[in-house]
């Protein structure tokens, strides 16, 4: 039986307004701080890598708590800067943590369900994961260290290697989490491999990479782009996103720095 000339015509057009829906679809990155990020994919997918949600920058006590849905959380290691809210998340929204094995087991105990701090979504470094059929993540090596206390005045415990993770959206960005980390030869095999779209750079120096540090791992990454992230929350964090833009000037890299605004939403 032969389509109607009007349900034809309505089908077509409908068919534009869905192309131009898929067409905007896009990654949306945000930062909320010290390491902290957000990330949303275009078919849903929601992570948080090292949750400290509650960071003294972060104005928003709530940020949190408004999360109406979380799918994964990404700890890249035990410090409490980085676990931050980890548990309490995991609790709540029934996300699976992303980890290595020690501190998947750590956390666990601490109160994360086991069920989703399983062997499905921690492992070791080298090890990528399928999150979904849109997302996958590989532990990289950080340098670093790594221990998690269970509360204050709690003995600080082995929590395996410190990682950073690239985070891989098909048909989107990929993006490179330093985690805390000093430069390392290593990171030119990671760009090299990945393609880095996104790098998160620790800037903020003492415990890892000052601007100087973090403009000399772009030269390696070869990034197209490089978020500062991991200064200014105490007075000993103090390396600057100016002082990264004139870093990467001296050594005539060409990465673009994307100073975000925490709380506010980046498409990628």
């Amino acid at each position: 039986m032969r389509a109607s000339l009007p349900a034809l015509l309505a089908v077509l057009l409908l068919l534009p307004s869905n192309l131009l829906a898929a067409e905007k679809a896009k990654t949306e990155l945000t930062w909320y701080g010290q390491s902290t990020f957000l990330i949303k994919t275009p078919q849903g997918t929601v992570i948080a890598i090292d949750p400290w949600f509650s960071n003294p920058l972060n104005k928003d006590k709530e940020a949190a708590a408004k999360l109406e849905k979380l799918d994964f959380i990404v700890v890249t290691h035990g410090h409490a800067d980085h676990v931050g809210d980890s548990v309490a998340l995991a609790q709540r929204t029934g996300a699976k943590l992303v980890t290595v094995g020690e501190l998947a087991s750590l956390l666990a105990e601490a109160g994360i369900p086991k069920a989703q701090a399983s062997m499905e979504t921690s492992g070791n470094m080298g090890g990528t994961f399928a999150l979904t059929d849109e997302v996958s993540i590989t532990l990289v090596p950080a340098l670093h260290s790594n221990s998690f206390q269970k509360g204050e005045g709690s003995p600080a415990l082995y929590a395996g290697n410190p990682v950073g993770a690239v985070i891989q959206i098909k048909g989107g960005p990929t993006l490179y989490h330093t985690g805390d980390t000093d430069v390392t030869t290593d990171m030119k095999l990671l760009g090299e491999r990945f393609k880095i779209d996104v790098m998160l750079a620790c800037i903020g120096g003492h415990f890892t990479m000052d601007p100087r540090g973090a403009a000399v791992a772009a030269s390696l990454v070869k990034p197209k782009q490089m978020v500062p992230m991991h200064f200014g929350t105490f007075p000993l964090l103090a390396g600057k996103p100016a002082d990264l833009k004139a870093a990467l000037k001296a050594l005539n890299v060409r990465t673009e720095v994307v100073e975000m605004q925490i709380g506010q939403p980046r498409q990628l």
